[in-house]
């Protein structure tokens, strides 16, 4: 499987940026990767994250829903539960 950046998109962000072609093309390799992430990767490492900075789990699963309604492709509503049967199994 080809995993080099769609070459329209990199010419795009090329010219509405100004970076050159190879910069343009790793920015889009780094979010077209970002984006690859399952649910269940994004979950488990948003909690991390978020517990290292200290939040308690109620405030965190909030925190998640919030996100995953917000990407740009959506996974589907998660319940508090669901959530939390990613993260601790």
């Amino acid at each position: 499987m080809d995993q080099s950046p769609p070459a329209e998109l990199v010419r795009h962000v090329a010219t509405s940026t100004g970076l050159p072609t190879a910069t343009a093309a790793r920015v889009v390799a780094d979010v077209v990767a970002y984006f690859r992430e399952t649910t269940e990767e994004y979950v488990r490492r948003r909690h991390r994250e978020l517990k290292r900075r200290g939040l308690k789990n109620d405030r965190i699963w909030a925190e998640l829903t919030a996100e995953l309604a917000s990407r740009p492709v959506v996974a589907g509503s998660l319940s508090e539960r669901q959530l939390r049967r990613i993260v601790y199994g």
